[in-house]
């Protein structure tokens, strides 16, 4: 193995720039149909997150201009606030859960739904995908644990003679963890599941002829060594998009389960950042748990990276 000298090092960084610069000149004309969605992404992505960063640094209430506390947040948050610790165990236990399972849950439904014929095919989709565009499913899981005997399920209990007072599911520690996670686990069922099945459309049937011949025996090694590969940009989609809905879940049990959870057993740092940022107006505070939580993203999605890179081999 050869290593470059210092000198060729700067001539090879300026060689590199040269055709860069070559390449910019010569492809200008797409950079310029790129520009209106460079402009958004850049004011509305890049620089909200870049403030945010700066923001985390100082002590800022929104009434009073922010005054630079360095990283004073940051060792507020893991020395003084019991409550950020209990989050973050929170937001891993979630992320661990709803992240893979929903990503694997997705890719498996859409790979039995992918051999049947069209019109189930496009049925089964409708059903699967519905839950993650309807804006009402709260109100509906609302309704089906609703706490009084109005409420499906507490009905339907008592009616079996099962139960004779109505049970308070989200008023009871042993109920809020595990039904948040199969209603999130269901919701979870949208963005990703329907690129996996756009994704196991898309490729050709003569690469399994073709496995077939090279000795593919079965549909796991079909899977694995022909679907898998071909389709890894719509895993790589998929993987985001599911790291996204992992991290921010806290935001939807807001909806379904109140705020605070009882004994903030299903608080997650999204939780504890609108807590700081939205009611308190500590920003410079929340501004820290928001940074922490988009470097947490950021490592889960290199990590999700390493592994989908090692698919097929």
């Amino acid at each position: 193995m050869s290593f470059l000298r210092p000198g060729e090092i700067s001539q090879k960084i300026k060689h590199d720039l040269r055709v860069q610069k070559y390449q910019a000149k010569k492809h200008w004309k797409h950079y310029l149909f790129m520009l209106p969605y460079l402009l958004l992404f850049t004011t509305f992505i890049i620089l909200p997150v870049i403030i945010a960063i700066c923001i985390s640094f100082t002590s800022f209430n929104i009434m009073e201009s922010p005054q630079w506390i360095g990283i004073q947040n940051y060792v507020n948050l893991f020395v003084n606030d019991e409550l950020f610790i209990k989050s973050i165990v929170n937001t891993i236990m979630f992320a661990v859960v709803i992240g893979p399972g929903g990503y694997l849950l997705s890719l498996l439904l859409a790979w039995l739904l992918n051999d049947l014929t069209r019109g189930l095919r496009v049925f089964f989709t409708i059903i699967f995908y519905a839950p993650s565009i309807t804006g009402g499913m709260t109100i509906i899981w609302g309704f089906l644990f609703s706490g009084d005997m109005q409420g499906l399920i507490n009905s339907t209990l008592y009616r079996f003679g099962l139960i004779t007072t109505p049970i308070q599911f989200f008023q009871d520690t042993a109920y809020i963890v595990p039904l948040l996670m199969v209603i999130m686990l269901w919701m979870s069922l949208g963005t990703s599941f329907l690129s996996f099945i756009a994704g196991l459309q898309g490729v050709d049937k003569q690469y399994y002829e073709a496995a077939a011949i090279d000795g593919i025996k079965n549909r796991w090694q079909e899977l694995w060594f022909v679907t898998l590969p071909l389709m890894k940009p719509q895993l790589m989609f998929g993987a985001v998009m599911s790291i996204t809905s992992a991290f921010s879940c806290g935001a939807m049990f807001d909806a379904i389960a109140g705020f605070p959870t009882v004994d903030y057993v299903a608080h997650t740092m999204i939780n504890h950042m609108n807590d700081f940022g939205l009611a308190r107006y500590e920003m410079g505070y929340a501004s820290a748990i928001a940074t922490l939580l988009f470097l947490m993203m950021i490592g889960t999605n290199k990590l999700i990276q390493f592994v989908l890179n090692r698919v097929g081999s």
